[in-house]
């Protein structure tokens, strides 16, 4: 997992942003979501990206295509898995196999406005790594400890972001 090219593409991001700190900071590009049937819904971002969401019968959907939850999973696993890679490039640690299983805690009363007192989003998240057989295991702990510190998607479950809405009618 040793990769140069990605440590030499950090090193020179970091070393441009150091100075240019004025470029650091930006808004992310929109992902736009549109009900195409249902419950089913396509999202599309600014450069063609897109992927299909669904929920499961159960509360109306047709279980086409993954739930937006899962998706949320499964963007937290690539984020972390991602993270720790680029952190173990840049630091020339081996990470045979890394393997990242996000799974959560939910209580559907909270989505589905049975009870007030029961919250919509998760109640609890665990992010379970593994990773093969490693010669400095501790190295190995301060580059998966890293990359959960540094991935943005984790940051989000754990700290309070503030959300704007912006509602236009007609």
């Amino acid at each position: 997992m040793n990769n140069p090219r990605i440590a030499e593409a950090i090193k020179s991001a970091k070393e441009y942003l150091g100075a240019h700190a004025d470029e650091a900071r930006y808004r992310d590009s929109a992902a736009s979501a549109v009900v195409v049937d249902g419950l089913r819904v396509r999202v599309t971002g600014t450069d063609g990206s897109s992927l299909e969401t669904d929920m499961v019968a159960g509360v109306g959907g047709t279980g086409s295509a993954p739930s937006p939850g899962w998706l949320f999973r499964a963007a937290y696993a690539s984020c972390a898995a991602t993270l720790m890679a680029m952190r173990a490039a840049e630091q020339g640690v081996e990470l045979p196999g890394l393997h990242v299983d996000v799974d959560s805690e939910s209580d559907d009363r909270g989505i589905l406005g049975v009870s007030d007192d029961v919250s919509a989003g998760p109640a609890s998240m665990r992010v379970a790594v593994r990773v093969g057989p490693a010669a400095d295991m501790a190295a190995v702990r301060e580059v998966v400890e890293w990359g959960l510190k540094h991935c943005p998607v984790d940051d989000a479950v754990r700290r309070a972001v503030p959300v704007e809405l912006d509602l236009r009618i007609g």
